[in-house]
């Protein structure tokens, strides 16, 4: 049987080939939407297509004709044992088992490249997550933002995109103006300042906002270096005195402790973007001047919108972009009427930037409750670009719970619980696993009983435990059979004709699918379906291995049957491969034994 590294892509092939020879010279269009899928129901077969119901309008034959033309062709693939028509049109396939157990040399050779793709054909995406303000800690809600955004850029590579993860540092406007304040508050108290908090917050526009712990490090670190230089008096100096410094020494901490976060949760970006370095460099007025010269931009009031106020709205002339014409609800203003740039003017300046740098598709990854500005952005970049393209994914926010009750706030932060909080609870590959088990924009309850409970319900046990599984038989046997024999590249070589138990047969059907469903979760942007993959994939193989304790037949080592014993260790060994694959999706490390 010859081997395939994609067993879906090969028979989605031979479909092909079958309609052509049925229905020759039908449009690209039409043929791109044809799919070949697992079966829904074992007495399916293994495989069905919708060939028939797409191509029967153009082939000019009712979509049951086609299907059975269709496989009067089929039945010549070899790969197929039996193939009919069915339903309204579907063509239903069953795999000779030969088909599957081709696939373990191919997964043993090619190691956890296998399910690699070129289907992004090497475009260039950035992939930009967290970009959180620098006014604080990481927090729970960055932390599926982080993971997803992660994960996505991770998939994108392996299905052949070349991506780049780019974190946007919020280091401009009012936010960070008053983690200044903040800051210098607490510059005063290390320094000795009897100003007590009430009378300083007197005296902060707006307000003292950031009054966690979190900045006591940052205020002795400025006394450290700077000592009483930037307070007059031991009082508060005007902003002219000191601001400009203590902002810059803020942000550049606050961005250390967030880069320290991620790396503990395993996200390493190669590039981080400063919106102050964008506004002080004309990046702003740059994107602005470039709308205008499109005739993109006019000066007018806008309507009030209906029910709450948004933040950019006044009653007076602004600097409006003409977003409408791209699909937004309504024109966006870039200019108030004081002269000041919109928070919206520097994002475009920034999107601006991305394309300059050469990304095709921009995929921003964002919380829930953004959701209302994705049209204005994905207006701008039609409008700065009309063939890059920019895709919003929103993450919903994430509950902690303990025994069924939410998890109180971090004493560090004040207010929340930082992401430093729960990796140091829980780990980080059970916070990784457990964000990806729902899709991102569904809300989901991180309990936190569950992620360390070893029960089948808790999905990163569940994989885990497979993995362990497979690694202690794999070391048994280097023990009775030695460490070459039992190697990947040794047992890619082994007689597999004797995988013919049902349970066996389930876990090849499901190895097959790997590729097929990497691809498909690159395209949808979707990385939880490798947490569903995986947990499906674990599930077939303690079936698989229940089963071995019961018939002694299937058991995986005996000694007095080598090449049974060999063709299992292969299937066990390719299992461990698939899962280690899905995994480094994930950024979550395979556990090699558990306790």
């Amino acid at each position: 049987m010859t081997e395939f590294h994609d067993l879906y892509a090969h028979i989605r092939a031979q479909v092909l080939a079958a309609l052509q020879q049925v229905a020759p010279s039908l449009p690209d269009a039409l043929l791109s939407k044809i799919e070949v899928t697992p079966a829904r129901e074992p007495g399916q077969g293994d495989m069905a297509s919708n060939v028939a119901l797409v191509a029967a309008k153009a082939a000019r034959q009712a979509p049951p004709k086609l299907a059975t033309a269709l496989v009067s062709k089929l039945q010549e693939t070899p790969e197929i044992e039996s193939v009919e028509a069915a339903g309204p049109g579907f063509v239903n396939m069953r795999l000779r088992p030969e088909a599957f157990r081709a696939l373990l040399p191919v997964i043993l050779r090619d190691g956890t490249a296998y399910g690699d793709s070129r289907i992004g054909a090497g475009a260039a995406v950035n992939v930009e997550y967290v970009s959180a303000n620098p006014t604080g800690p990481m927090h729970i809600g960055h932390c599926r933002g982080a993971v997803v955004g992660d994960a996505l850029a991770n998939l994108l590579a392996k299905a052949g995109y070349s991506v780049t993860k780019e974190f946007y540092i919020n280091d401009a406007g009012a936010q960070v103006a008053a983690l200044a304040w903040a800051a210098y508050w607490r510059y005063l108290q290390a320094i000795g300042t009897p100003l007590s908090e009430e009378e300083f917050a007197k005296q902060v526009p707006g307000g003292l906002q950031y009054r966690g712990d979190y900045l006591i490090p940052v205020g002795e670190a400025l006394a450290a270096r700077y000592g009483e230089s930037l307070a007059v008096d031991r009082r508060p100096a005007p902003p002219e005195g000191w601001f400009d410094t203590v902002r810059e020494f803020a942000v550049a901490e606050m961005m250390r402790g967030i880069r320290e976060d991620l790396d503990l949760l395993g996200v390493r970006q190669e590039a981080f973007v400063s919106e102050r370095a964008l506004v002080e460099a004309g990046a702003v007025d740059a994107a602005i001047e470039r709308l205008g010269a499109a005739g993109l931009i006019y000066e007018g009031v806008l309507e009030p919108p209906k029910g709450k106020l948004p933040d950019d709205w006044e009653a007076r002339p602004q600097t409006l972009f003409r977003a409408a014409e791209f699909g937004d609800d309504t024109d966006r203003p870039l200019r108030k009427s004081d002269g000041s740039n919109t928070y919206f003017a520097n994002d475009i300046a920034y999107h601006a930037g991305k394309i300059a740098r050469g990304a095709q598709v921009l995929i921003d990854i964002w919380g829930a409750d953004h959701g209302g500005y994705v049209k204005r952005m994905q207006a701008a970049v039609r409008a700065l670009a009309p063939d890059a393209i920019l895709e919003i994914v929103l993450c919903q926010i994430v509950h902690v719970v303990r025994g069924g009750q939410p998890v109180r706030m971090s004493k560090r932060a004040g207010t929340y619980i930082t992401l430093r909080d729960l990796l140091e609870e829980v780990g980080r590959d059970a916070v990784r696993f457990t964000m990806l088990t729902r899709k991102a924009d569904a809300q989901m309850e991180f309990d936190l009983d569950q992620v360390v409970a070893q029960t089948r319900e808790n999905p990163v046990f569940y994989v885990q435990y497979a993995h362990a599984r497979c690694r202690s038989v794999l070391r048994l046997a280097a023990e009775m059979f030695g460490a070459e024999v039992v190697s990947d590249v040794g047992l890619a070589g082994a007689a597999l004709d004797t995988l013919q138990a049902e349970p066996e047969l389930a876990v090849l059907r499901r190895l097959a699918h790997w590729p097929r469903l990497a691809q498909a979760a690159a395209l949808a942007r979707e990385p939880h379906r490798i947490a569903f993959f995986l947990y499906d994939l674990a599930s077939d193989f303690h079936i698989l291995w229940n089963r071995g304790k019961d018939d002694s037949t299937l058991r995986f080592l005996q000694p007095d049957r080598l090449a049974e014993t060999l063709a299992r260790l292969a299937l066990v060994a390719a299992t461990a491969v698939v899962i280690r694959s899905g995994l480094s999706v994930m950024g979550v490390e395979p556990a090699e034994e558990l306790r």
